[in-house]
């Protein structure tokens, strides 16, 4: 039984930010129910990849969940998603702002029939001058500056491999109704949470939105180097890149030694890490000399032997391989459909697989029956 067993959540998010979030609060033992307009959710038709015909998108951010087909326009189906918010402990949205308004479910809405209601809206750029900005992931990277961070210097632009914005704004929406729910147990009242991509991402940005917001600094793309550290790059090996961190100055010590240069760390241009930093150009030849002598799997032993963080650049599946050797168990089932285990490990309640991830409308005649009997 998990930790939030008996917490209802009301689903009418879609794509990733809100499943994301509620894939994370089902594995915890909460029930949810997904609410799908007539179509389904978008992820559903983003193929490829697929397994057995059904978009692997969709699989990844939707186990544990119930599926419910309703048209908010129908009186009908209305009816159902009213008394569905009328019951539920959390309701989580990510309608442009308004959008729910002319349905009755709206926050103020839903909270005048149900006052415990922790009512979660994901937006792209809030409810205020930002609200009828469409809130897609690559536009918030964009807008944000975190594209202007990614790349090589003389080079353009890129976005971040995966949707970045959407998976942080769906983990700040979790934070946000976990400590609403941590209010009410204490208070019996609900609230509004809310959560937009773009701040969400300002957030996320940490040192480079802090450099600029307390000090004045606007970040510049540097390729894979750190503004802040040196070494913490891939450099060459005899037969490719291994990344090479030394986070302090007794890493770079470390680092040293194993590479049969002891001197340099005694260098006044490399002694402390502003030094390092300062010249990275002059330090880079020499540990890309000395690191040519051996390949990336005989540097990645002996220097985490001795404490100094390397690891070689994966693909997804060595990713996966790695953890499944570290004994970190990153592929589940639910239902038979494997997935990738929720990233939270819980002494006495751990997270629970139970339902793979639902057919369109699969649990809507259940789930119309219970809600329609009072």
């Amino acid at each position: 039984m998990g930790p939030l067993d008996g917490l209802l959540v009301a689903d009418f998010s879609r794509v990733l930010a809100g499943p994301y979030a509620t894939m994370l609060l089902a594995d915890l033992g909460a029930t949810v129910i997904k609410v799908e307009g007539p179509g389904g959710d978008d992820t559903r038709a983003w193929m490829p990849p697929v397994r057995d015909g059904v978009s692997t998108y969709y699989l990844g951010v939707n186990r544990n969940k119930r599926s419910i087909v309703l048209d908010l326009r129908d009186p009908a189906d209305l009816e159902v998603a009213r008394r569905l918010a009328r019951r539920a402990d959390v309701m989580i949205q990510n309608f442009r702002p308004g959008g729910l308004d002319r349905f009755g479910l709206d926050y103020d809405s839903v909270a005048a029939v149900n006052t415990r209601i922790v009512y979660a809206s994901i937006s792209g750029f809030g409810g205020g001058a930002g609200a009828d900005l469409p809130g897609y992931d690559l536009m918030v990277q964009a807008i944000s500056g975190l594209m202007s961070l990614t790349g090589e210097p003389d080079g353009p632009p890129y976005r971040a491999g995966i949707s970045v914005v959407d998976v942080l704004a769906g983990l700040h929406a979790n934070v946000g109704i976990l400590a609403a729910l941590h209010h009410r147990a204490r208070s019996g009242a609900g609230q509004h949470v809310e959560v937009n991509l773009l701040s969400s991402i300002l957030s996320g940005l940490v040192n480079h939105s802090s450099g600029y917001v307390a000090g004045g600094t606007v970040p510049y793309r540097m390729g894979n180097a750190h503004p802040s550290l040196f070494p913490y790059d891939p450099l060459p090996t005899s037969d490719g890149e291994l990344i090479v961190i030394a986070g302090n100055d007794g890493q770079f010590r470390k680092l040293c030694q194993v590479l049969g240069r002891p001197e340099l760390p005694d260098d006044p241009r490399f002694r402390r890490n502003r030094d390092r930093t300062a010249n990275r150009e002059q330090l880079r030849p020499l540990l890309t000399e000395a690191l040519a002598g051996r390949t990336k799997d005989e540097w990645f032993r002996e220097l985490l032997a001795v404490g100094v963080p390397c690891a070689p650049i994966n693909t997804i599946d060595g990713g996966v391989a790695l953890a499944a050797r570290l004994g970190l168990d990153p592929v589940v089932e639910a239902g038979g459909m494997p997935g990738v285990r929720n990233p939270i490990t819980l002494s006495r309640t751990p997270a629970d697989y139970r339902l793979p991830p639902p057919g369109l409308d699969e649990h809507g005649a259940e789930i119309r029956d219970w809600l329609m009997r009072d």
